[in-house]
């Protein structure tokens, strides 16, 4: 494979790049994919130390947004490239997204997110039907955010969000040691099992509302957009506390809250108050 000398000074922070150089972590990765025969698609593949391991098991479709990079994948995988076990795709991974599909055909995406983007590029992945599970390095604190369970303080919109699709599960840490250049955070590997898809931004919007203060009680928060006395009359009648803060309720309880909530309004669009 082509080096590429003095990587501090060939990141782009453009584009938030911190090239991870730890192969065991590398095979770690690749080991947490599911085990079938899948296509792999690959956000942000670097150097492609991450895609050398990729195409010896896997088909990859590799989607690179610095033109410097696309030159040197192209170039180091000319191989698996014209064995058609890989696709680079050079350019803004959101712009090959813009009908929410990625792929057109099942796939599962593994990545090394720059940080700037993880947070779109994971809810893309959970609204696309052809997206079956989600691999992918992101800071801490997100990966904290989309996997977390009901009462876990890190419980968040994400976190319904992704157990609305599947279930999330932070698999392991990944020091800043491991990268180069260093970034200023832990990183963590982040794995969503999606059992189905869901694009419903009314719900978005309406966990936005119910999380917009955390640590506030969940009606007051909802009491912005909806009647305050309709909301204390739903989680009575759930039996449930009306000091209930938002990281508390389950998501099998927001889905309900949010049905009953919107069956008055005008194509279930939330009313501002």
């Amino acid at each position: 494979m082509n080096k590429i000398e003095n990587l501090s000074e060939f990141a782009n922070k453009r584009y938030g790049q911190n090239f991870l150089k730890n192969d065991a972590i590398i095979k770690q990765i690749v080991q947490s994919i599911p085990n079938d025969n899948l296509r792999v698609a690959e956000i942000g593949p670097g150097l492609g130390d991450l895609t050398k391991e990729l195409v010896t098991t896997r088909n990859v479709t590799a989607f690179e947004v610095d033109k410097r990079l696309c030159e040197h994948l192209q170039t180091t995988f000319s191989e698996s490239i014209h064995a058609e076990t890989l696709k680079i795709n050079c350019g803004d991974v959101l712009k090959h997204w813009e009908n929410n599909l990625l792929l057109n055909e099942p796939y599962h995406l593994v990545a090394n997110l720059p940080y700037y983007i993880a947070t779109n590029i994971i809810l893309k992945a959970l609204k696309d039907e052809n997206c079956q599970s989600v691999l992918v390095m992101v800071q801490k604190e997100v990966a904290q955010k989309f996997s977390a369970q009901s009462g876990e303080k890190a419980f968040s919109g994400l976190s319904v969000l992704t157990q609305t699709v599947g279930f999330g599960e932070l698999l392991f840490d990944v020091g800043a040691e491991n990268f180069v250049p260093p970034p200023k955070v832990t990183s963590s590997i982040l794995l969503i099992r999606k059992t189905r898809s869901e694009d419903n931004k009314d719900f978005e919007d309406f966990l936005k509302v119910a999380f917009k203060q955390p640590r506030k009680k969940l009606s007051k928060n909802l009491a912005t957009h909806y009647d305050k006395d309709k909301i204390e009359a739903l989680l009575q009648h759930l039996e449930v506390s009306l000091t209930i803060r938002p990281h508390e309720a389950e998501t099998s309880m927001y889905h309900h809250l949010y049905n009953e909530l919107n069956k008055d309004n005008i194509d279930g669009r939330t009313k501002q108050q």
